[in-house]
């Protein structure tokens, strides 16, 4: 993973969360009425959300530069492996042959199994 640049906005939004969590493990051992409070922090989350929504939306339309574009190297071979035409055709001609054949004429002494 590659390092990089510390994110203001992620920090704040991290350490905020832990925060709650903490005033929730707090509030489970400690009884507060605090109705109010709770509103207040509920609707700072939401503006919190959108601030960082809007963040992630805007940061994405930053101006890239054009890609210089380069030249590419033309090498066409004439023939792989520089064989002639002869030796390409009777390779082909070898692949295009049936292999239970060709074992049938090499081995006329054994009978294929069914």
């Amino acid at each position: 993973m590659k390092p990089h640049r510390m994110d203001a906005v992620s920090l704040t939004f991290g350490l905020l969360f832990l925060l709650v969590a903490a005033w929730w493990a707090v509030s489970r051992v400690v009884t507060l009425h605090l109705p109010a409070l709770g509103w207040t922090v509920a609707g700072g989350l939401i503006l919190f959300g959108a601030i960082g929504l809007l963040g992630a939306i805007t940061s994405g339309r930053r101006e890239q530069p054009d890609p210089i574009p380069v030249a590419a190297e033309s090498r066409v071979e004439t023939t792989p492996g520089d064989l002639p035409p002869e030796v390409h055709a009777s390779i082909v001609q070898e692949l295009l042959e049936d292999p239970a054949t060709k074992f049938e004429a090499e081995h006329p002494d054994r009978k294929p199994e069914k």
